[in-house]
């Protein structure tokens, strides 16, 4: 009998950790083949060959790109990832800073398009080529095909400029901002301990519209596969031996089909998640959000190589992990999914 065991964990948290050596590898060399060269960037490039020399030196560039990487590993296991040229900290501090910016703008990204996108692509299914699913189906297409930065600078000139709805770039108005502790980083959360409504308020008026657009291409892609699995199950025998035996939709929707169809949820709402994360890029440049995406940018601009690889490792890194619970999920959820080595 096939049994969720420690082994298949431990086998599946293996898989992960071959994983994510292999993005370091790749990783690692990318930053090392690109064109960019970071001595310039730190000693300028009208600096004489001595000092490009006594650089590169001191980084340990001069050396073969496997005694490179050995150091790197080396460092990276002690939690150091070097200095950033940008700001002259350290990486992990900065990325410590700017990483919760991007956790908060797509956590609530990715439960406002889940709210909507599940419901909206299971009733499109329900309702299959009547006048709601055609409305669903262009929504989704509209979300899908119109890239992020229109809307982006289509909102702020609608909401922002023109009717004043929502609060404009940035977390926060200037004048409260650097007010709260950041005791977790996530600003909402923060001010809620402070006991600060005003900064609270203000934080929800400067993240609502970014949240909403990033949802919105989200919230895209999870209603157009949720059409599709509902629609999967509804041609099932067991949909249909439910309406001839007089069930309701309602009870066949929440006692059967949602169930069966929650392994494939998993996964979708794990890869959306991955995706708000690793996309937030664009938005928070539109917005001046200062996430982990236009800290990665502003590095990228001047060759700042410590912080464009720790970004990528710790995007890449999440992004893994996500799928890792996605498949821990499958165990608990699918038994037919559950496999060990006999």
């Amino acid at each position: 009998m096939k049994e969720f065991t420690p082994i298949e964990v431990a086998r599946r948290v293996g898989q992960l950790a071959v994983s994510l050596f292999a993005l370091l590898i790749v990783t690692f060399v990318i930053g090392r083949v690109l064109p960019t060269d970071p001595v310039g960037a730190i000693v300028g490039e009208l600096a004489d060959p001595a000092a490009f020399a006594a650089m590169r030196q001191k980084l340990g560039l001069d050396l073969p790109i496997y005694q490179q990487f050995i150091i790197y590993v080396g460092s990276l296991l002690r939690g150091d990832l070097g200095t950033a040229i940008l700001t002259g900290n350290p990486v992990t501090k900065d990325l410590a800073k700017a990483f919760p910016a991007t956790f908060e703008l797509a956590t609530l990204a990715v439960i406002i398009s889940t709210i909507i996108g599940v419901p909206l692509g299971m009733l499109a299914a329900l309702f299959r080529d009547t006048w709601f699913d055609q409305i669903a189906r262009v929504v989704s297409l509209v979300g899908h095909s119109i890239p992020v930065f229109w809307f982006g600078v289509v909102g702020l000139v609608i909401f922002y400029a023109t009717l004043a709805w929502v609060g404009g770039p940035g977390r926060v108005d200037t004048y409260l901002d650097g007010l709260i502790e950041p005791r977790t980083g996530l600003l909402l959360v923060d001010s809620l301990l402070e006991g600060d409504t005003e900064t609270f308020w203000n934080a929800v008026s400067h993240i609502v519209l970014p949240a909403c657009i990033l949802a919105y291409s989200a919230m895209a892609y999870i209603a157009r596969m949720t059409r599709s699995f509902t629609l999967e199950q509804l041609n099932q025998d067991y949909v249909i031996a439910a309406r001839a035996k007089g069930a309701s939709s309602r009870r066949i929707v929440i006692g059967h089909l949602l169930p069966n169809i929650a392994v494939q949820l998993v996964t979708i709402l794990a890869i959306s998640y991955g995706g708000l994360l690793e996309g937030a890029v664009v938005t928070e440049i539109v917005f001046s959000w200062p996430g982990i995406g236009q800290y990665m940018t502003n590095a990228l601009m001047i060759g700042d190589m410590n912080a464009i690889l720790a970004g990528t490792l710790v995007i890449g890194t999440i992004f893994m992990v996500l799928n890792f619970i996605s498949d821990l999920a499958y165990l608990v959820l699918d038994p037919r999914t559950r496999e060990v080595t006999q």
